[in-house]
């Protein structure tokens, strides 16, 4: 569509746009990889579908960063798996069948840290994926968290002051099992403005710097949760290693959002989800990333040599050396089916298009044609698309939230609320459209209205 079929479409805001980028998408034919709820499937009490029921229009999910949709590879591969354990037993951990997309259990694992490796930008021998993400960073941080005693060198994190809370409790705990105090040893990285609340990479350098004779370990987000904010883990994880601090990613929010280079940009650690960008089912397997030269193994002298952690025995070099017991290879048939999609396009395809539905989403959020000079909100995510990844939060004036979370239910949008007052919208490269997009901004806006009308005549009560 040209410039001037565009004005004469009724410009960029007007929903024959958003179809006409839905049809130049190239990425556009992966959505019906996924199983999309309906309208009428989010309202229902059963999980069942009544045959009397009728036809319902898919609901508009923008909520992938909460919770990514189900690939509809998923329940073919548990169904090989579960077929593979019924006819093969046993045998089924070294077998390889011509007629199964899984490999023989034993070996599914490192098929899932093969098919992950290129969606963080890692080498197959630095991932692993394994337990939780919590779990995993307590164990990683057994590892890189070898503090000195308080006052004798080393011994604090460096970590946000808004970081998410499971992290938080974890660097709390680590903390105490070395006998030290958080209040001592946690140095909080706090936004200038509470009510920007970004963090800005020259704040977090200078923190570095001024307590750099005292940090033992750097952890921090990949991508904000709260804010969508994509820090610059390159140049951060430079000038920590300039400092000889170690640095750890929680890339939760990151992985298969972003295109990350976990392996050039030097990182020591990351830890991350399965189960937001990456699809893999709620509460789906973790993962980690150890940098290929913590993940050595010397056995070339009488006392193997390795990176201290949880182990009493001579560990496989990688990050399968940090990895504790027997993976569940049900719970990998899920993760290995959703990657099976990723390894289809590229995490820089992805990301391009995202930046273009976010600068949509931006667009039709601030647009002088639909929005009043004082808007009852504002976009706290970086207007900056390289600073962001696929989520924008939007900030309501007071009193405005639920109203506005009801009538987005009502019309089946479905978006993550953090209270008082923001709401995280996230167009999902792989399955989001255009046109998603232009939905929810024309729901959001009549919610906007309503929720404005009913506080008005709230304060008249």
């Amino acid at each position: 569509m040209s410039d001037s079929e565009v004005a004469k479409s009724g410009g960029l805001l007007d929903v024959s746009y958003a179809l006409h980028l839905d049809a130049i998408d190239p990425l556009s034919h992966f959505r019906s990889r996924y199983l999309i709820p309906t309208k009428a499937d989010l309202k229902r009490p059963t999980i069942a579908k009544h045959d009397s029921e009728p036809p319902s229009e898919e609901c508009t999910y923008l909520c992938g960063n909460s919770l990514g949709l189900q690939p509809k590879a998923v329940a073919d591969y548990i169904n090989v798996f579960l077929t593979q354990w019924k006819t093969k037993a046993v045998t089924g951990h070294f077998t390889d069948h011509t007629d199964s997309p899984l490999v023989p259990f034993l070996h599914i694992d490192d098929e899932a840290a093969k098919l992950m490796a290129p969606v963080v930008g890692a080498e197959p021998s630095e991932i692993a994926v394994m337990n939780t993400l919590t779990a995993n960073l307590h164990l990683l941080m057994c590892s890189f968290y070898r503090p000195t005693k308080k006052g004798e060198g080393r011994y604090k994190i460096l970590l946000e002051g808004k970081a998410f809370p499971s992290d938080h409790f974890a660097v709390e705990s680590q903390i105490k099992f070395h006998g030290l105090d958080p209040k001592d040893a946690m140095v909080l990285l706090e936004p200038e403005d509470p009510h920007t609340p970004i963090l800005t990479t020259e704040r977090i350098l200078k923190t570095i710097d001024d307590h750099a004779h005292e940090l033992a370990l750097i952890l921090l987000p990949g991508v904000q949760f709260y804010t969508g904010q994509y820090f610059d883990i390159q140049r951060i994880t430079a000038h920590a290693r300039s400092c000889d601090i170690l640095i750890g990613w929680d890339c939760a929010h990151a992985a298969g959002n972003v295109d990350l280079k976990l392996h050039a940009w030097d990182v020591d650690f990351a830890v991350w989800c399965s189960y937001k960008y990456l699809n893999c089912g709620p509460g789906a397997m973790a993962a980690i990333f150890v940098h290929e030269r913590h993940g050595a193994v010397d056995k070339s002298t009488s006392t193997a040599k390795y990176r201290p952690r949880l182990t009493d025995f001579v560990p496989r070099p990688g990050a399968a050396g940090f990895q504790l017991s027997n993976p569940s290879a049900l719970d990998l048939s899920a993760v290995v089916a959703s990657l099976s999609i990723f390894k289809e396009t590229g995490m820089e395809a992805l990301r391009m298009k995202s930046l273009t539905l976010t600068a949509y989403l931006e667009q039709l959020l601030t647009a002088e044609e639909l929005v009043s000079a004082s808007p009852p909100y504002s976009i706290i995510t970086p207007r900056d698309q390289s600073a962001r990844g696929a989520q924008l939060s939007i900030r309501l004036e007071p009193g405005m939230l639920d109203t506005v979370l009801e009538c987005l239910e009502e019309d089946g949008v479905v978006v993550d609320e953090r209270k008082p007052d923001v709401i995280r919208v996230a167009p999902t490269p792989l399955y989001n459209t255009f046109h998603d997009v232009y939905q929810f901004c024309r729901v959001f806006r009549r919610a906007c209205e309503v929720a404005l009308q009913k506080r008005e005549f709230d304060v008249r009560k």
